[in-house]
């Protein structure tokens, strides 16, 4: 059981170093970036056929739930929330 729990924390540190990662490229893109854009920075685009951007698409859902990132509904482009304008 102690290999699993290992295993357990190892894939949840991973897991925050991608979203950190994510969140870095978002920050330093003002006018937002594609799901496919953050991908491809970050060399996670790949996939099989049909299912490339699952990696990217995913942590970028991550972030839009802790209230750390969002989406244009327009645009499709990500950037990280504005919680200044949420209080106004």
């Amino acid at each position: 059981m102690k290999d699993t729990n290992d295993a357990y924390h190892h894939a949840q540190r991973a897991i925050a170093d991608l979203k950190a990662a994510v969140h870095f490229v978002l920050m330093n893109e003002p006018n937002g970036l594609t799901n496919a854009q953050v991908g491809r920075i970050l060399g996670i685009y790949g996939g099989h056929v049909g299912h490339e951007g699952h990696i990217s698409r995913t942590l970028l859902a991550m972030l839009e739930g802790e209230g750390a990132a969002e989406q244009d509904s327009q645009s499709k482009r990500w950037q990280i929330k504005d919680h200044a304008a949420d209080q106004q």
